[in-house]
């Protein structure tokens, strides 16, 4: 919170205006679904934060925030006359003001009319820059999510050949419940099981078809420790022989994949890492089938920045935490994906999950 204080005065700005959301979350430990009641967490360059919230979500607040000053509303009130009451003791309301990227139209409108003197951008402007790179306690929930999901993946390898004839969904469900023996609180999001021809389409999430003999089948998934999430993918093969081209198209993207890992460093831009992963899967003419980035951002979100995409020229940095997962998808018959999660070090890079990337079981 300090440092976002610092960085409203870089940015000129005088206020920042949170509504449930990722950031709120990041800045005062609470945050919530939104909702059609006005909750907003108010930040001035100087002063101390203040919640602006329903009189139901006091104790809530209370509970999870270091967030001494709760100003609450009963559902006859009007709650921006409480904003108002904020702003003029945080003396803001006729510079500029970041409300959060996520903020519901209707919301930002009422800011907008409250205060129609000021200038109004978005929150990101200073929490972008922080939350970016990550501390070394996120650092740390980040790889211990890793580990746990390391483990899930080592006992869906451990199934071997028992996995043929079970259905999507039911791996699925296995896998959910391993991340969860291993430590996880939750899931990073749906588990994505695509087995022979579903593994070709990147987002496929899992369903009825029953995994076959020789079936390439890609497995995406991650679980979330202390809040934070980890995502890894690999694509296994459970009992009898793959497709003959899959073998050679596994050993591209592996091959993909360790030449981004060596192109990580602070002060490469995120587009070289991009690149360096294209290059290999262009030069062995699988180039139109990797129809996706390399990696995204993983934080308090599964993706968020810095994307590691052509065409971003931001420099990577210390403490900056991104996928790096190459993919060949061919339509109809199988996809291949492998991905690793890492943080940017000193001098390159730290991968927080390492299970093997064989395709064999």
């Amino acid at each position: 919170m300090a440092a976002c204080q610092k960085q409203l005065a870089v940015e000129g700005a005088e206020a920042l205006v949170l509504f449930p959301s990722v950031d709120m979350q990041y800045l005062s430990g609470f945050t919530d679904e939104p909702m059609e009641r006005h909750l907003f967490l108010i930040l001035g360059e100087n002063g101390e934060p203040a919640f602006v919230a329903p009189e139901l979500y006091e104790s809530h607040i209370e509970d999870d925030s270091w967030v001494d000053d709760v100003r609450t509303y009963g559902d006859g009130d009007d709650p921006l006359a409480l904003v108002e009451e904020v702003a003029d003791d945080l003396d803001i309301g006729e510079g500029r003001l970041l409300v959060d990227d996520r903020m519901w139209a209707q919301f930002t409108l009422d800011l907008r009319e409250t205060f129609p003197a000021a200038d109004f951008g978005l929150a990101s402007e200073v929490i972008g820059e922080l939350r970016v790179r990550k501390s070394k306690a996120e650092v740390d929930a980040l790889r211990r999510a890793g580990v746990a999901a390391d483990a899930a993946m080592a006992d869906v390898h451990d199934l071997g050949s028992d996995a043929v004839g079970m259905t999507e969904t039911e791996l699925a469900a296995y896998i959910e419940d391993r991340l969860t023996v291993h430590g996880g609180e939750e899931t990073s999001f749906a588990p994505i099981v695509g087995s022979g021809p579903n593994g070709a389409k990147p987002h496929h999430r899992h369903g009825d078809r029953e995994i076959d003999v020789g079936d390439p089948v890609v497995l995406d998934f991650g679980t979330r420790i202390d809040g934070y999430p980890s995502d890894q993918t690999r694509t296994v093969v459970f009992g009898g022989d793959p497709p003959s081209e899959f073998k050679t198209v596994h050993e591209v993207v592996r091959e993909a994949q360790q030449a981004a890992i060596e192109t990580i460093q602070p002060g490469v831009p995120a587009e070289a890492v991009d690149t360096a992963a294209r290059e290999v899967i262009a030069d062995a003419g699988y180039g139109d089938a990797f129809i996706h980035r390399t990696g995204h951002g993983l934080g308090l979100e599964v993706h968020e920045d810095p994307y590691i995409v052509s065409g971003n020229d931001e420099r990577l940095q210390e403490g900056m935490v991104f996928s790096v997962e190459p993919g060949v998808y061919f339509d109809g018959k199988f996809g291949v994906r492998i991905e690793d999660i890492v943080v940017v070090t000193t001098d390159g890079c730290e991968r927080l999950n390492d299970t093997s990337r064989d395709w064999r079981a």
